[in-house]
């Protein structure tokens, strides 16, 4: 499972746009989510009504927050016009400058709508492979658990079978649910697994 993450100031208008039309126009091995550096209240009131005339009800979703995890997890990200107060997103990154929606007419909402809805179409359409082939993520997760294997480690497993361990344990969680306990699960695993006499882990990947 890969994942695109679109992000805005507020999420109430822009990224949110853009998850619901993803949604329908991806695959379902890439899915979209959505969020905010500093999130409003709810979902602009004008975004409700110009995606509601496309079919889609956002009456009932609320603006996130971006978090260190969602940043961690996302395959694929876009920023959307927020310039220097989108946060870091340390992955494969897309900016998109669409005007903001929160105080414009509906008609200028409709625009912006239907120019968000060119784009994701675009995107589904020439950059899957793309998407798909990007181990950012994964690699970023990679980088942050072996320091501490590598130093518990050293001398006992070569830094191959630490990183070949850590690697493949990694790859069960590429579509874990709840993804803020990835990290300290797989590094608990791989400790276990490393400090075994026969790696599983190792084995398979080797």
């Amino acid at each position: 499972m890969k994942y695109v993450l679109f992000v805005c100031n507020h999420n109430a208008g822009r990224s949110q746009m853009a998850q619901a039309l993803f949604e329908t126009h991806a695959p379902d091995d890439v899915r979209a989510e959505s969020a905010g550096s500093t999130p409003a209240a709810q979902v602009w009131p004008n975004v409700v009504q110009v995606m509601g005339e496309m079919g889609f009800d956002l009456s009932d979703r609320r603006p996130r927050k971006l978090t260190v995890e969602m940043q961690l997890h996302a395959d694929w990200a876009i920023t959307m016009g927020c310039g220097d107060a989108c946060p870091y997103v340390p992955t494969t990154v897309e900016d998109w400058d669409i005007p903001d929606p929160a105080h414009l007419s509906i008609e200028e909402v409709r625009t912006i709508r239907d120019a968000i809805d060119a784009r994701i179409r675009d995107l589904v359409e020439t950059k899957l492979d793309a998407i798909r082939s990007d181990r950012t993520a994964h690699q970023l997760r990679l980088t942050r658990l072996l320091p501490d294997l590598t130093k518990e480690f050293e001398g006992v497993r070569t830094p191959e079978e630490i990183r070949a361990c850590a690697d493949a344990i990694l790859g069960d969680y590429q579509a874990a649910p709840v993804r803020s306990f990835v990290m300290s699960i797989a590094h608990k695993r791989t400790r276990e697994c490393l400090r075994a006499e026969h790696c599983d882990a190792v084995a398979t990947a080797g």
